[in-house]
């Protein structure tokens, strides 16, 4: 991995774990081994290394979705596999760093911004054009709506006025937002398979 790689990369790890306000360019560099003034030959400023770590996270979050799209089973299953993605993801990620990106950095949350209002709102809209298509979500559920609503729904669990940090489990909260999202837009059919996933979801983490 060429050096500017690896400095964008442990820069994306530690400001995902530790959130961005709390890690300078002197602990990044002190974690590579390397000196600041090497970090400075590849990143003019701390909002540049910032946005670079933002394209790790874009870049992988687009493909991670990308597969679990293809290894679903069903538009049910694939609303619960990317919940499981994100649960996984809040086991190492500092929930301040959205707070942070929004307050200090707007161009690299812009990017996050653009990324979920075009890439995930297109990929819940064509999740529930084809869960109505299969007959596991309901057919007059307007997909425009429920996709923003889905999106909103996802993303207000980094709201400290909703969710303060310390007193909620955001991976509880996800996966309790979810499940209430999936019982209101499937018909008898899909909530069958709900309940199947569920009932699975639960034998396994026993």
């Amino acid at each position: 991995m060429e050096i500017q790689e690896r400095i964008a990369q442990k820069a994306h790890d530690l400001f995902l774990r530790y959130g961005i306000r709390s890690i300078s360019m002197d602990e990044i560099a002190s974690q590579l081994g390397i000196s600041k003034k090497t970090i400075y030959q590849f990143y003019a400023d701390k909002d540049a290394l910032v946005d670079s770590a933002i394209d790790i996270v874009v870049s992988s979050n687009t493909n991670e979705c990308c597969i679990h799209r293809e290894e679903s089973e069903n538009p049910v299953h694939e609303i619960l596999v990317a919940t499981d993605m994100v649960q996984e993801m809040l086991k190492t990620m500092n929930p301040t760093i959205m707070y942070d990106l929004q307050k200090y950095h707007p161009a690299a949350y812009k990017k996050i911004a653009d990324h979920k209002n075009e890439f995930l709102y297109k990929l819940i809209k064509e999740n529930l054009e084809q869960g109505i298509a299969v007959q596991l979500y309901r057919p007059e559920i307007d997909t425009e709506i429920m996709s923003r609503f889905r999106l909103a729904s996802v993303f207000m669990m980094f709201s400290p006025d909703l969710y303060p940090l310390g007193k909620y489990n955001l991976g509880a909260v996800i996966e309790e937002v979810t499940i209430h999202f999936l019982y209101g837009i499937t018909t008898a059919k899909g909530q069958k398979l709900v309940q199947k996933y569920l009932l699975k979801r639960q034998k396994n983490q026993k």
